[in-house]
């Protein structure tokens, strides 16, 4: 257990002891395995009822969970709302927190802001709407849609760090789906990076992650990875419209599937199975608005994988994936969008055929 987070009489003993805990980077953070992602509490993924997410909530903190994430993306402000709703009355030293700036709306010309004003804006609401007095970490929200990374360079993280001397926040994050492009902003900028966080690419078909794993350690930097699912691809679900894999990649997650559900396993379960159990990540990011759900996380994250799971990752990652030649969707949402924008501008024609670009992705 973490001492510094456990708090007596407020967690659940026996659950804490079943948790893991990793040092983020050179940060004093000690990160749960499992941390409560805050995208389904702004309705990322359906509206959920309030007191669902509290109870929710509530219980990833006593069962040891000791990171949350966020972000005013999230709903437009809505998670974070919700989580200072779902705060009061915690004791603050049992959970770490982190929320980000530059992604907001969903109106494409409103939607990513990385300008100092805007950044200093944004920590003030949402430690308004958490009812905090700072949080653990503050982080630059996908930065591959800044037009170039040197606005991310020369004005977001420098902002951020101005705003860690304020005593708003405690660590320096960057997010994003190319890792190429967060390596890049991390060789550039003169402002401490204490940690990422990666999306999709530590899942049973895109491992790329491991392969930034020495530079970052070699830095001192700490990751967190979220999306063990791919958004949602490799579950019952399956990738929504929305979803910007190829259809190569949303079939075979499909075939994938029922392979797993003909032998009683979820797809799912085993993709977090595999990702957890990569070395080197301090914590996996998993959201959940229902109690439901976040058992269903700690459980897969706490228990010890059986022979059977353990045989249909590797069939799985064999069968339905090894041979697909393009395992990712990196520099084509960004490109979408800032085609989206120079229409919106009048710089480029529009396409009446085209399909709308709102960020759902």
């Amino acid at each position: 257990m973490d001492q510094k987070t456990y708090v007596e009489g407020f967690h659940d003993p026996n659950q804490v002891k079943k948790m893991t805990y990793n040092q983020l980077g050179n940060t004093e953070l000690f990160l749960s395995k499992l941390a409560l992602g805050g995208g389904p509490l702004g309705g990322v993924y359906g509206e959920a009822a309030l007191d669902e997410c509290i109870k929710t909530v509530h219980t990833a903190l006593k069962s040891g969970v000791n990171y949350i994430d966020t972000s005013p993306w999230y709903g437009n402000g809505k998670s974070e709302e919700v989580l200072g709703k779902s705060l009061k009355g915690v004791p603050r030293q049992a959970y770490y927190i982190g929320t980000k700036v530059g992604r907001y709306e969903q109106d494409p010309l409103k939607m990513f802001d990385f300008s100092a004003k805007k950044t200093e804006e944004s920590v003030d609401t949402s430690l308004k709407l958490l009812g905090l007095d700072y949080v653990d970490v503050i982080q630059v929200h996908d930065l591959e849609f800044a037009e170039n990374t040197d606005i991310i360079v020369n004005e977001t993280l420098p902002t951020l760090a101005k705003i860690v001397k304020q005593g708003k926040a405690r660590y320096i994050g960057i997010t994003g789906y190319p890792l190429y492009v967060l390596k890049e902003v991390i060789e550039k900028s003169s402002v401490k990076i204490d940690m990422i966080l990666s999306y999709c690419r530590n899942t049973l078909f895109d491992d790329t992650i491991e392969e930034y794993l020495p530079f970052l350690q070699g830095k001192g930097i700490g990751v967190i990875n979220a999306c063990a699912v791919a958004m949602g691809m490799l579950t019952a679900q399956g990738g929504r419209s929305w979803h910007p894999a190829s259809q190569e990649l949303k079939d075979a997650s499909k075939k994938a599937f029922e392979h797993c559900k003909s032998q009683g396993v979820d797809l799912a379960r085993i993709a977090v199975r595999h990702s957890i159990a990569t070395k080197g990540i301090a914590s996996h990011l998993m959201g959940a608005n229902t109690c439901d759900i976040f058992l269903k996380n700690l459980d897969t994250v706490t228990s010890a994988p059986t022979e059977l799971e353990l045989r249909l990752i590797e069939e799985v990652k064999e069968k339905f994936f090894k041979k697909i030649a393009k395992k990712h969707w990196e520099d084509e949402d960004p490109a979408k969008y800032w085609k989206v924008i120079k229409q919106l501008r009048g710089e480029i024609p529009k396409d009446p055929n085209e399909k709308s670009f709102y960020g759902d992705f």
